[in-house]
């Protein structure tokens, strides 16, 4: 009998945490651009703003060079800046807090509701109505419609107008996100959308704007293109084109390139096909994790449509969400939080894929340096960083691969 010194490594196809969606289409369109010799953002960019607007539902599209500029932007055009306190959720990509620094204002952040990591909106009320007197006013909302799942806007838009505050959504995992039939990013001043390789489509980088507000409108088209009056294209289709534009704001290079713009036309060709199968990718999930008690699926509150840029997931050995207050045991979580990493460490060496929700921003280093914070001050994002865990999820996943996810997660679980 002989013995492999070795352990055996069990081997299978790997699965991704995401696989964008391209074919022929997006070769034959980057290959149209680059014969046609015009690169900078023109027709293609234009072709694509116009069917993301209409797709939605919106008056204007704007695509910029990702949704980190396109919340800069707004902010920039809301005429956001230094002395303005901006809130934001505590568990969110760290963009949405880095964009309020490169204003010059505050970032404020605000607790979320475990159920649906998105803002709770009785802490934006707590904040606005307990703040202590400081030196910064609130001028500025931006929730963020998370893993697609669209946040609260209905109760937020209240608060604001309460407050006289503005609202600009983070939906840069909002494509396909509905609430109530208002598509993510409507329901604001402005709404801002993602084109990373993990979104539902991509386009590589890039990033869109989209409002209903003429002013708002007319504003980011300048800032985007370095406070110029008019864009390269057109004073290309117009008579006199030859003579530069005024520069009458400070601006910014957000310029989509076309052929960033050409993939995003490829891409929302596809995108009811993209968005039906991550759904039913999802619903698959649903139904092979409905068993398995320590992991939380998502919640989709009543009226909503998630897009499921991600599914995300929450670990709770007890089989019961830790609630807020001082009944939460921290060593607790602590031990959960190790058996979560190393769970992931051990689908990774399988060959799959999985990721954290996102951060909670308040516990990374620069903010919690500059404004002196502490990991439990927002409790509930605390819990949804070290406990949250991200399935693989795309459009061609297969119930195969699914039922592999699955398997291998209840054993390294148990």
């Amino acid at each position: 009998m002989s013995v492999n010194p070795r352990p055996h490594k069990e081997s299978f196809k790997r699965i991704p945490i995401a696989k964008p969606v391209f074919s022929a289409s997006e070769e034959e369109a980057l290959l149209e651009v680059l014969r046609s010799g015009w690169l900078v953002q023109g027709p293609k960019v234009n072709a694509f703003e116009k069917l993301f607007r209409h797709f939605i539902g919106a008056k204007y599209a704007l695509a910029v060079t990702s949704c980190t500029s396109a919340l800069h932007l707004a902010l920039a055009a809301a005429g956001i800046g230094p002395g303005d306190e901006v809130l934001v959720p505590a568990f969110t990509f760290i963009a949405t807090a880095n964009v309020v620094e490169y204003t010059g204002a505050r970032p404020v952040f605000i607790d979320i509701d475990l159920e649906t990591y998105t803002i709770d909106c009785t802490k934006i009320r707590k904040y606005l109505s307990e703040r202590p007197e400081a030196q910064t006013r609130p001028r500025c909302i931006i929730p963020v419609s998370l893993f697609g799942l669209c946040a609260d806007m209905e109760k937020v838009n209240k608060i604001a107008s309460k407050h006289g505050l503005s609202v600009i959504e983070d939906a840069a995992c909002g494509f396909g996100a509905r609430r109530h039939g208002h598509h993510a990013g409507t329901e604001a001043l402005a709404g801002c959308f993602s084109f990373h390789p993990r979104k539902a489509i991509t386009t590589g980088e890039g990033g869109m704007v989209v409002t209903n507000d003429d002013h708002l409108a007319k504003t980011i088209q300048a800032l985007r293109n370095h406070g110029a009056s008019k864009t390269d294209f057109e004073r290309h289709l117009e008579h006199g084109g030859s003579l530069l534009p005024e520069y009458d704001k400070l601006g910014y290079n957000y310029r989509m390139t076309d052929l960033q713009g050409a993939l995003g036309v490829a891409q929302m060709e596809k995108a009811e096909m993209i968005l039906k199968g991550r759904k039913q990718a999802a619903a698959r999930y649903d139904e092979l994790l409905a068993q398995v008690t320590e992991i939380k699926t998502p919640f989709v509150p009543g009226g909503y449509e998630h897009g499921f840029q991600s599914y995300v997931c929450l670990y709770q050995p007890d089989g019961e969400t830790p609630k807020v207050g001082r009944d939460i045991d921290w060593n607790k979580i602590n031990v959960w939080n190790r058996t979560r990493n190393r769970v992931m460490t051990q689908l990774e060496a399988m060959g799959i894929s999985l990721r954290q929700g996102t951060h909670a921003v308040h516990t990374l280093g620069y903010y919690k340096k500059k404004y002196a914070l502490q990991d439990h001050d927002y409790p509930m994002a605390y819990l949804a960083d070290r406990l949250s865990l991200a399935l693989p999820l795309y459009y061609g996943i297969t119930r195969q691969e699914q039922r592999t996810v699955v398997e291998k997660l209840k054993q390294c679980l148990s």
